[in-house]
């Protein structure tokens, strides 16, 4: 199916939008330095240091939410889950399930495309110690809701740990609409809408996440396996 050019041309629109802005004074100076001080490894490496909109499939009934950028991840190669640790355990999940033609995520001319699925964020910059403020978190929801918005196929959403499901019962269109708590493999029905809407769990797939064990590629699996059952 062909993404509606509408859909898109907004899409890209809002992605201008989002990469332009200046709105959090500490994560632009946060963002700034970590390009500025980068590991020995990726010291010869031109850094994005902006804001980064999510991508993937503008017909998406899938749209996995995470966190934020790394600093030396999304905010390095421009792309959400790109160039990082968290970034392979979930792309490789989403390409067991049919949901990425690759199981790598490198940098943004590494030819992946997600079919299917859609990957975003609520806050787009990186946060020192991976922790926004809320007035951070609160600055940049609209542009989540506005990006849900023009995702019109969306039909799961896969909140990557607690702060994803939090910031899902956010924003306007799912408030009131969203209730219980998180938990890993947790399910919520959505009523209120024509089209019936999904919201899965599951643990982040953060470096320390996965390293202790608490989500493992097999946890990671059953949920994406649950949302493609969830699709048909």
């Amino acid at each position: 199916m062909s993404p509606d050019r509408g859909g898109r041309d907004e899409l890209a629109e809002l992605a201008d939008r989002i990469t332009s802005c200046t709105a959090c004074e500490r994560l632009v100076a946060w963002r700034n330095e970590a390009a500025a001080n980068p590991p020995a490894a990726y010291g010869s490496e031109p850094y994005w240091a902006r804001p980064l909109p999510g991508f993937g499939d503008e017909n998406a009934r899938l749209v996995v939410v995470g966190l934020a950028p790394a600093a030396h991840g999304g905010n390095r190669t421009g792309r959400m889950f790109t160039g990082d640790r968290s970034g392979d355990f979930l792309v490789a999940g989403l390409h067991r399930q049919g949901f990425a033609n690759q199981p790598t995520s490198t940098s943004r001319e590494d030819g992946l495309m997600l079919v299917d699925a859609y990957v975003t964020a609520p806050v787009r910059c990186a946060p020192p110690a991976n922790k926004p403020l809320p007035a951070e978190r609160d600055r940049c929801l609209g542009y989540l809701a506005e990006e849900l918005s023009l995702l019109e196929s969306a039909r799961v959403y896969l909140a990557l740990g607690a702060y994803a499901f939090d910031c899902l019962r956010r924003l306007p269109a799912l408030a009131g609409r969203l209730q219980g708590r998180f938990a890993h493999g947790a399910e919520f029905r959505l009523g209120g809408t024509g089209r019936p809407e999904v919201v899965l769990c599951t643990y982040h797939p953060s470096q320390r996440n996965v390293f202790t064990g608490l989500l493992t590629a097999e946890m990671l699996s059953e949920v994406l396996e649950r949302a493609r059952s969830l699709l048909g």
